[in-house]
């Protein structure tokens, strides 16, 4: 493995700043599940990065919202091999995955106009419910 995990083309993070914690993964496995600590648990500190500019770390907080702790660590759990080093592998892809979606600009909205085809359907639909609300009034005495 390299020394960092790159995020997007032009944002790496240090491993360094990464840390692990193992435990036992739960469900089903038996007598490997119950003494093997595959569960990786990759906690990262946004805070105390040096891969982040002040204006992406409050891109990511805004966009992780309440994923991210109040001192400002970020947790992804990993379980889903029976491998400990494949549910390391999966959890930094994990966390790569969420950070590049976090610092990802977003697109603004370009409103549009409704097309003449749909004005006309909207004057003809308006004109066919006030008929039938016409229809039902009381009928005029014009016509005895």
């Amino acid at each position: 493995m390299s020394d960092e995990l790159y995020i997007n083309p032009h944002i790496s993070l240090p491993r360094s700043e990464l840390s692990y914690r193992f435990s036992r993964s739960s469900g089903p496995g038996g007598q490997f599940v119950n003494k093997v600590a595959s569960r990786v648990e990759l906690i990262f500190n946004l805070n105390t990065s040096a891969a982040f500019t002040g204006e992406q770390k409050r891109r990511i907080a805004g966009f992780l919202g309440r994923r991210i702790a109040s001192d400002g660590t970020l947790r992804v759990l990993a379980q889903g091999s029976r491998s400990q080093w494949k549910n390391r592998a999966d959890a930094e892809e994990k966390l790569a995955s969420i950070l590049a979606t976090a610092v990802a600009p977003v697109k603004s909205r370009l409103s549009s106009r409704p097309t003449a085809a749909s004005k006309v359907r909207r004057i003809e639909s308006k004109k066919i419910r006030g008929v039938r609300k016409r229809l039902r009034g009381r009928p005029s005495q014009d016509a005895n």
